[in-house]
């Protein structure tokens, strides 16, 4: 969530708990508890103040002032009204909110909000109002009809939001994840998975797994093209042939190996002339692309090197019979494949 969104969500938030207020207010008054009745001048007052540090960018500060006088306000009317009333079950619904605004002041590089001791301190308060009514009553007995109603009203809005707030949550952290794990497979330029998560792949294979071909295909004279037209058309053309390779091998997994480098792995039954057509057609498709950055036309073509699995071979020694061919195509002129 960015700190744009939580400002926006935070007015709004603010907004619906002082019309509770107001709302709480006269539902006071209707129940004749006077001091309850004052006692939410300052409440609305406190969430007034909150405008101001929300605009003024002191997240920090009116998460503090929130979680006091939301403690206070809870142990107030539980002791005034009891628990009853279900005033209480509000303790319920901050705690995950104090864990969440642990996390993201830490996203936001601010300081901890101490969330373990300030529920703890939350969760002591709720033992004192309720221990208290417990032992010695409230302190203004009401209409039980009224509690009810109250406690009802109480627990859906508590119960309510905890199951929106965890459901959030959940989708947060789920997409949090996903966004991990692309960062954590694929390369950042062109999309296409990285070395790394390549490499387990390929282990995933098996040693006696032989119906693979690996295809090590290289930029030719991709230095020239930096030095010439600069890196950026340089990053243009690791980009395009990216595409390439997705639109070509869409049943291949497809990677960047390394600078100008790209491995393939694809299934098949033998390395024979079709695998090797395949491959063939690849070249010609990448040879006749036309490749344009800001008005410079580049003349690009690759090399291929194409290795099948081996019984018992190991994945090391199988990239390095690619990378073989890869080379010899090379020494042997480039835009070439060589099996």
């Amino acid at each position: 969530m960015s700190e744009e969104r939580l400002t926006k969500n935070t007015y709004l938030i603010n907004t619906i708990i002082l019309f509770m207020v107001f709302g709480l207010m006269g539902f006071f008054k209707i129940l004749d508890v006077p001091f309850l009745v004052k006692f939410s001048i300052p409440t609305a007052c406190v969430y007034l103040v909150g405008y101001y540090l929300i605009y003024s960018g002191r997240l920090s500060i009116y998460v503090w002032m929130v979680y006091i006088w939301l403690t206070l306000y809870m142990c107030i009317t539980t002791v005034c009204l009891g628990y009853g009333y279900g005033f209480h079950l509000y303790c319920m619904s901050m705690i995950p909110i104090l864990f969440f605004t642990e996390y993201f002041a830490y996203k936001m590089n601010n300081k901890s909000m101490r969330a373990l001791i300030i529920s703890l301190v939350v969760f002591a308060a709720y033992l004192i109002a309720t221990g208290y009514v417990s032992f010695a009553g409230p302190v203004y007995e009401r209409n039980n009809r009224m509690s009810g109603v109250f406690w009802l009203m109480n627990s859906v809005i508590v119960f309510g939001f905890l199951i929106f707030y965890n459901n959030w949550t959940t989708k947060l952290v789920i997409n949090s994840e996903k966004k991990l794990t692309v960062i954590a497979h694929n390369d950042k330029l062109t999309g296409l998975y990285n070395r790394h998560y390549m490499t387990g792949v390929l282990e995933n294979t098996g040693t006696e797994n032989v119906g693979f071909v690996l295809a090590m295909i290289d930029i030719d004279f991709f230095k020239k093209i930096n030095d010439t037209y600069g890196h950026n058309t340089g990053d243009y053309v690791l980009q395009k042939l990216s595409d390439i390779l997705r639109d070509n091998c869409k049943d291949a997994d497809i990677c960047r190996w390394g600078g100008e480098e790209f491995l393939i792995l694809e299934r098949c039954s033998a390395l024979n002339d079709d695998i090797q057509n395949d491959y063939e057609k690849l070249r010609k498709i990448v040879e006749s692309e036309a490749f344009e950055y800001e008005g410079s036309k580049i003349k690009v073509t690759v090399t291929i090197g194409l290795a099948f699995r081996r019984s018992g071979e190991s994945v090391d020694s199988w990239i390095n019979r690619a990378d073989e061919k890869l080379y010899l195509g090379k020494n042997s002129g480039r835009n070439i494949v060589m099996a």
